[in-house]
């Protein structure tokens, strides 16, 4: 059990890896492009590594975990600490060009499966296992920044996935239950916790969020025998098994019967569920997920020291740390110079969340008047958030208050349907793409030239009608059907909305990972939402005026928003959701009163939000439907609906997509195999349906025959008159001459099975 000398009393479960100015994100495109060799990008990897560490033992955290460093993902690193990478990329020569295959795939080689992180916005890659998969340890990765940390003297705490949570995140080939690969991954584990030891690991963090997630009876029991087993290995450090994004409940005090040393506990997501439980578990540390690492407001002392207390005075030893990982929160708040300086005084990102956690373990273990001055801060800013005047609009909750049930109702879905046809006069397999067209070099330096003030807004505008008028044109070139204006205009399919709606503030370097690469800047939901003017109605009507066409009108729906931005949490998510749609709806009114015929409002994040545990299920997608049908029903129903969902396990909310009642939803297909068509005909789904046909997130361009293959498949699952044809996710990301192919092999493949 825990030794008191080998404890500690302030942490994070994880620290962000892309760089405070993203250069990790360039320094690997650039090693992608062929512009920088395999050397020179572990250099600009360590050299993040060693200031972060640094910046890290400065701030006074006396653990500091490592190993969540990732050149694309933690749980493909963890495929690869196993030996579990798919046989179809061991060929690959190098092992950095073999992991990125795995990642994103080749020109001869699929890429892994793609989702959310539980209910984050953060992408994993799959694993893919079988009943035949040979393990085997690859522990590299996890030595090599553990002696780099204790080099720097770092008080280092190794961080790897858990191998229940492996397994659970995985996708079974055969069908096997992989479950029963549990005893073959456990000698693994217990060897590489006993080469850490050996390397001067004194702890290790076992990373287990799928612990919150509703388990059955045989799984509790199987980590039950699992930790028991790894508690029980000689010779290894002390093991902190973390967990995240929600409640443990009754696993944890099973989890504390099994002799490892500490459990993190979240309670921000969590609640307080768990903290009558861990009271009662003397024997154990509990890391207590105070600071919430997954949103960016200050903590409240005055709220979360009698928490704290609450737990120590119970008999266990107590840490005080984030509630999940930093990864997703932005580094500091010290770029954010052009924030005002009212809401910036509320905000705790990375560096503010670490000097909280500090402040609130010396107040728990040398009292309240060795960080009186720093408490004080906390306190006003907390009291002065909640006497802000934007934080309520009443004309808005006014607004919503006399909303009916009328104003969520359309006719039935096969009456709108010839009703659009007859407007729209499309072809069988009608052929569109998602939204965005590649973000070119012209595209970001004019908006860079318009940030620092070289041009003016005029000339912005201008240059974004030139694009336009080229995605126009490029599009009736290669035949596409339904059309779209490309979105040049737009920086992030959030942030472009929220800068144009009150009571959002937006960041300047503010950058979280989303996936590999790709980065965002979430916007900050601080107050009551409102739509003081039109946001694309311009932008849109320019784009028809220049083609016979239609041209859909592209909108991002109040879900996504919600899910993409840091969002106040002083009401209910459904009451802001509300609001939001609100904002929505009159944007849809105004895109059809100016002649737009389609109008796609976006929501990929519609799963993200789901709650881990079935109880809470049924509540929220209740409410995210209502609120995508308040944005969307204000229109007639000769305009059709569109909707786009994206990477993630739809089973789970087959019926909350047919509750959306979209004329078409467009999803994400390609890496899945069309898997979700069968989801969809068992739920008795009879809306339009776009079934993605090649995988945008991978450089590879599909042959026509491959994409006539994924139509043939998808047809077998839906009726041609309801099919359409289109890529699985917006352009955005990907060169122009990939896209112009790919689109052209698509326009084949539609007319070939027509």
């Amino acid at each position: 059990m825990l030794n008191p000398d080998n404890t500690f009393t302030a942490t994070v479960l994880g620290l962000p890896r892309i760089g405070p100015d993203r250069e990790l994100k360039r320094a690997i495109e650039a090693y992608w492009a062929g512009r920088l060799d395999a050397a020179a990008l572990h250099a600009v990897a360590a050299g993040l590594r060693t200031a972060q560490l640094t910046a890290v033992r400065e701030a006074g955290l006396d653990s500091v975990p490592v190993g969540t460093f990732s050149y694309y993902d933690h749980v493909l690193d963890t495929a690869v600490l196993l030996g579990a990478l798919p046989e179809r990329v061991r060929p690959i020569t190098g092992e950095l060009d073999r992991y990125f295959a795995a990642a994103r795939g080749t020109a001869e080689v699929a890429p892994l499966e793609m989702t959310k992180w539980f209910d984050t916005n953060y992408h994993y890659l799959v694993p893919e296992l079988s009943a035949a998969t040979e393990f085997s340890l690859h522990p590299e990765k996890p030595l090599a920044e553990l002696k780099e940390a204790l080099a720097l003297g770092i008080p280092a705490r190794p961080v790897v996935v858990g191998p229940f949570t492996f397994l659970k995140l995985a996708k079974s080939l055969d069908g096997s239950d992989l479950l029963e690969r549990l005893p073959d991954l456990l000698p693994l584990y217990e060897q590489l916790l006993a080469l850490l030891a050996e390397a001067g690991a004194r702890w290790v963090q076992l990373d287990e969020p799928a612990l919150v997630t509703d388990l059955s009876a045989t799984e509790q029991a199987a980590v039950y025998t699992a930790y028991r087993r790894l508690a029980a290995a000689a010779n290894r450090p002390a093991l902190l098994v973390a967990t995240y994004f929600g409640r443990l409940g009754e696993v944890l005090p099973a989890l504390a019967d099994t002799g490892v040393e500490g459990i993190a506990v979240d309670l921000v997501a969590g609640g307080d569920a768990d903290i009558a439980a861990a009271q009662s578990m003397t024997g154990t540390l509990i890391v207590a997920g105070i600071a919430d690492g997954y949103n960016v407001w200050r903590v409240d002392p005055d709220r979360a020291l009698p928490r704290l207390r609450q737990l120590r005075d119970g008999g266990a030893p107590v840490a005080v740390s984030s509630s999940c990982s930093l990864l997703h929160v932005p580094y500091s708040l010290d770029a954010e110079t052009d924030l005002e300086p009212r809401l910036r005084s509320w905000l705790a990102f990375g560096a503010e969340k670490i000097a909280e956690i500090r402040m609130l373990a010396t107040a728990l273990y040398e009292g309240q008047d060795a960080v009186a001055e720093q408490l004080d801060i906390a306190r006003t800013a907390v009291l002065d958030r909640r006497a802000d005047r934007r934080l309520r609009v009443e004309a808005v909750r006014a607004r919503l208050a006399e909303l009916d049930g009328d104003a969520v109702r359309r006719a039935p879905a096969d009456e709108r349907r010839v009703l659009q046809q007859g407007l729209l006069n499309l072809p069988l397999l009608p052929t569109t793409t998602i939204g965005s067209f590649p973000q070119t070099s012209r595209i970001r330096i004019a908006r860079a030239e318009l940030r620092r003030g070289a041009i003016d807004q005029a000339e912005y505008d201008s240059r974004m009608r030139e694009e336009i008028a080229e995605v126009i044109a490029l599009q009736e070139e290669i035949g596409l059907d339904v059309l779209v204006h490309g979105e040049p205009e737009r920086n992030d399919m959030v942030q472009y909305f929220a800068e144009q709606l009150g009571g959002f503030a937006a960041t300047v370097n503010g950058w979280v990972q989303s996936y590999g690469t790709r980065c965002v800047r979430p916007p900050i939901l601080f107050g009551d939402v409102t739509r003081p003017a039109a946001m694309t109605v311009g932008w849109s009507t320019y784009a028809q005026s220049l083609t016979g066409k239609p041209v859909k009108g592209m909108l991002t729906g109040p879900v996504t928003i919600l899910a993409w931005s840091y969002i106040r949490d002083d009401q209910p998510l459904s009451d802001t959701a509300r609001q939001i749609a609100l904002a929505i709806r009159d944007e849809t009114v105004d895109l059809e009163a100016a002649g737009i015929g389609i109008i796609q409002v976006d929501e990929p994040a519609l799963r993200e939000l789901l709650p881990l545990r079935r109880a809470d299920q049924a509540a929220y997608l209740a409410w995210a439907v209502d609120a995508f049908r308040l944005s969307t029903s204000g229109v007639a129903d000769t305009t059709q609906i569109h909707t786009h969902l994206c990477y993630s396990e739809f089973g789970e909310i087959i019926g909350a997509i047919t509750g959306l009642d979209a004329d078409v939803t467009s999803i994400e297909a390609a890496r899945s195999h069309m898997e979700v068509l069968d989801d969809l005909n068992a739920a008795g789904f009879d809306l339009g349906v776009g079934p993605g046909v090649y995988d945008i997130h991978s450089p590879r361009v599909p042959s026509t025959q491959e994409i006539e293959q994924s139509l043939a498949l998808a047809l077998k699952a839906v009726p041609a008159e309801r099919l359409w044809a289109n890529p699985d996710c917006g352009l955005k990301t990907r060169r122009t001459e990939e896209v112009v192919t790919s689109l052209q092999h698509l326009v084949a493949a539609a007319r070939a099975l027509r």
